[in-house]
């Protein structure tokens, strides 16, 4: 069994960042591709970012292009989001998640990833 354990989430002012950090319990997640995904109230989960195994390929939704950066270290079973130029609409709870496969999905939906974490709050005041 996968579990994943965010952490850095937190209040900041708009222009803030923050790092959010994704630790997994077992090595296997440096075998497949991960995600953000972030969820604000009365919305549904969004992707954010993605990575693939190897950290050589990733992909962004346009809202965050040019402000967030995905990352990872798998010789510590860890995924990051660098969050800079935070906006009160990136306010959500964050979850990381492990994909089904060692690439990225062509179309990052909530199904092309089957273990989550319990997310953390990032909540960007203006």
């Amino acid at each position: 069994q996968v579990q994943l354990v965010e952490s850095g989430g937190g209040l900041v002012q708009a222009g803030g960042s923050l790092r959010l950090s994704c630790a997994a319990s077992v090595r296997t997640i440096s075998t497949v591709a991960m995600g953000w995904f972030r969820q604000a109230p009365g919305k549904d989960r969004e992707f954010v970012a993605t990575i693939n195994w190897i950290g050589s390929l990733t992909k962004y939704t346009d809202s965050v292009k040019g402000r967030f950066t995905i990352s990872r270290d798998n010789a510590k079973n860890s995924v990051y989001l660098q969050m800079n130029s935070l906006k009160p609409e990136d306010t959500a709870v964050y979850y990381c998640a492990a994909g089904t496969s060692s690439t990225i999905p062509l179309v990052p939906t909530t199904s092309k990833f089957n273990y989550w974490g319990q997310g953390t709050q990032v909540t960007v005041s203006s």
